[in-house]
């Protein structure tokens, strides 16, 4: 009996999808109606319907009267944006030259933006080794060389004019005026070139500070001249904080007195014989130091002796002021 009931059930479960979805059923498939279509005429489209009727409303103009001078513009942004940089332009005797706070990879790219935006021709420009020469008048060439500088993640930017016999002609008062362009080009440009140029990239490793032991003393070798190393060293002794008590240039010798504040100690507000002067630095005997300023070949070497004989602490005075050269 139960056999007979599943047959008619499977029978009647058959019949059923066949009247639902079957030829002749309610639902019946669609999918091969497509053969049964006849390919119909083209449209008949009216001529007038053809005409295309726009208003333009910008217009170009093709001829432009009249002359137009314009600004160097801002170079397009190329890198993603980051924060402010500092933009300097500094003087030493007859040397001037632009201080930017960033890798010379990124300030490479503006500097030849400028050159490329202005009315000047570019003669040349190596990004390996940083040289821009630029066409100028009476047979002369600017030279611009973009070197990394003295602090970390620095650039230091120089100007050159050269005559026809490639000699160098500086005079700072002439070449002033393009420096001051080029650093209100670079202030306005900067903060939009946090990336790197690759094709700059070595003008990241030729840095002109070092610290390394020799002999086992610590000490900072800089790629500078004479007076442009005492100069940096002495605005690193301001920058830092560090009192400068006397200084002898022609023997390349700075007094200095000099406290590390971090580590108090337990009773360091006593002051017991000690007295604070008015950059809050803790002076007395033990903070006095010695610091030599000697040229060595093209380097200078710059070495900390502290007044006890305490190599730890001129080793943290010699790292401050590394810190601080710019």
């Amino acid at each position: 009996m139960k056999n007979k009931f599943l047959l008619i059930t499977i029978l009647f479960f058959v019949q059923s999808c066949s009247y639902l979805t079957g030829p002749e059923g309610l639902f019946p498939e669609t999918k091969y109606d497509f053969l049964e279509e006849e390919i119909a005429p083209n449209l008949d489209i009216p001529e007038e319907l053809d005409e295309i009727k726009k208003e333009n409303h910008y217009p170009i103009e093709t001829s432009i009267s009249g002359d137009i001078s314009k600004d160097i513009p801002k170079p397009r942004q190329v890198f993603s944006s980051g924060g402010a940089s500092e933009v300097q332009l500094r003087r030493l005797g007859e040397l001037m030259w632009i201080y930017v706070e960033t890798l010379p990879s990124t300030a490479w790219p503006i500097t030849k933006s400028y050159w490329e935006a202005s009315n000047s021709e570019v003669l040349s420009a190596n990004a390996e080794t940083g040289v821009i020469k630029i066409k100028y008048e009476n047979n002369s060439t600017l030279e611009m060389i973009v070197e990394h500088g003295i602090k970390e993640a620095s650039t230091e930017i120089f100007l050159n004019h050269l005559n026809d016999n490639n000699e160098n002609i500086n005079e700072v008062e002439f070449l002033k005026p393009e420096l001051e362009r080029i650093v209100d080009y670079l202030a306005a440009s900067v903060e939009s070139f946090s990336g790197t140029s690759l094709a700059a990239q070595t003008l990241n490793e030729n840095k002109k500070a070092r610290i390394f032991t020799m002999k086992d003393q610590t000490v900072i070798e800089l790629d500078l001249s004479y007076p442009r190393a005492w100069s940096a060293v002495s605005r690193a002794l301001t920058a830092g904080n560090i009192v400068t008590n006397d200084r002898n240039r022609e023997e390349g010798i700075f007094y200095v007195s000099y406290a590390n504040e971090e580590s108090p100690g337990f009773f360091s507000f006593l002051s017991f014989g000690r007295e604070k002067n008015e950059e809050g630095l803790i002076l007395g005997e033990e903070a006095a130091f010695e610091i030599n300023v000697k040229t060595t070949g093209n380097k200078t070497i710059i070495t900390a002796t502290s007044v006890n004989g305490s190599i730890e602490d001129a080793e943290i005075l010699l790292s401050k002021i590394n810190e601080s050269l710019s």
